[in-house]
């Protein structure tokens, strides 16, 4: 007789993102020419600069375990960098490095939730932002936003929510915003923050793509408008996506020194600290940056606009029009409405397209918006060409 599995991770699904690679990449292994957006990740390389810094920690044996929180000049690197990007002061003990971005967000949610507080979460969300707050044994609130307010969470909606969730702990805050590129302003961030000292709720503001940005969008760290929302933020960052660095594995939380305390305690007893190489290199990353990331930005903006272009040139498919990180999520639901075949949902549509077209896209209902599919455009524009001119001959057929 099989071992019985928690009741925990009977509630965890398979990532979408991560399934939808590995059968794109079948595919591929398989002689298929597939044209994939779906992976979040930059399709450039890791700076050379940072790479010597890697073998340079290599040659001089740095291999042994560090502290678990990070060593010190990285985390002297960090606050450097929310200081001077963000204009957030922070010390050391302030800051927790971890293996990843990812890991950074379940730590803090353990550390921060007891069974059945609520985690308030804007819908689309990231994929892993659900199960997070349920391996935390917290409950999952969503607040669905609409694509005329450019996908951004209302301070009205945000009240109702409130209000509706008598254990409300936690607000997930993504901008830059994976899956919709919508960025917050400043008063739209002052809206939400006052709400949040309001009614004492932790911000926990990913950050990941802050430097990817476009047109004439600027960033601001919600920690950054107020001491009483400092204080009940924590910001979360890494170098994946702006370092082009996601399979080294490095992400932050810099936040109130007792959270970020608790949160060391558990990452003690399950990653513990990220590993030593990666440490160093991230150091030279942060303090010795040169002019790759805003190459990679203005690649990735003209990508941007050449796809949105393509999109909105298709029948009866709305966009809206991203303004940072590198996706767009076109809106599908007249084709989900109107097709000969079959197709009920955006699991059933990006399915079909990938065995008819080759064309691997992630479905809107993995981000809690059915109506649409996710585009990534971490993709070369001859792939985007041609990607969009399969995905509009599907439409065609299927209509």
């Amino acid at each position: 007789m099989a071992i019985k599995l928690s009741n925990r991770t009977k509630l965890i699904k398979p990532s979408p993102t991560l399934s939808l690679s590995a059968k794109a990449g079948q595919m591929k292994e398989a002689g298929i020419d597939v044209i994939s957006f779906g992976v979040g990740e930059p399709d450039f390389n890791t700076p050379d600069y940072i790479k010597q810094a890697a073998h340079k920690a290599l040659d001089a044996n740095f291999t042994r375990y560090t502290a678990n929180a990070g060593i010190p000049d990285l985390k002297k690197a960090i606050c450097a960098k929310l200081l001077r990007d963000n204009g957030l002061e922070y010390s050391p003990k302030d800051i927790l490095v971890s293996p990843g971005a990812k890991a950074s967000i379940i730590n803090i949610l353990i550390a921060a939730c007891d069974t059945d507080d609520q985690v308030l979460i804007p819908s689309p969300y990231w994929v892993s932002y659900p199960y997070q707050a349920l391996l935390a044994d917290a409950v999952p609130v969503y607040i669905t936003t609409r694509e005329e307010d450019a996908y951004k969470l209302r301070a009205e909606d945000l009240a109702a929510a409130i209000a509706a969730s008598p254990c409300a702990k936690v607000l997930m805050l993504n901008s830059p915003n994976n899956p919709t590129g919508t960025v917050y302003t400043r008063d739209e961030l002052s809206a939400i923050a006052e709400l949040c000292v309001k009614h004492d709720i932790l911000v926990i503001s990913d950050e990941i793509y802050e430097r990817l940005v476009y047109d004439d969008t600027k960033h601001i760290s919600i920690a950054s408008l107020s001491p009483e929302i400092k204080e009940r933020t924590v910001v979360i960052n890494g170098v994946s996506k702006a370092y082009a660095m996601t399979g080294w594995r490095l992400g932050y939380a810099a936040g109130p020194s007792h959270i970020i305390a608790a949160a060391g305690r558990v990452q003690e007893h399950s990653t513990s600290c990220v590993n030593s190489i990666t440490q160093k290199a991230c150091v030279t990353a942060l303090n010795e940056e040169d002019d790759s990331i805003q190459n990679m930005r203005m690649e990735f903006w003209k990508r941007r606009d050449r796809l949105f272009e393509l999109l909105q040139a298709i029948p009866h498919i709305s966009c809206f029009k991203p303004m940072g990180a590198f996706y767009i999520m076109p809106n599908i639901q007249w084709y989900l409405d109107n097709n000969k075949a079959g197709i009920q949902d955006s699991d059933q549509f990006c399915d079909l397209l990938l065995e008819k077209h080759h064309v691997a896209l992630v479905s809107g209902s993995s981000f809690g918006m059915d109506s649409t599919v996710r585009f990534s455009y971490a993709n070369s524009l001859a792939n985007i060409e041609e990607g969009v001119r399969r995905f509009a001959r599907f439409l065609e057929e299927i209509k």
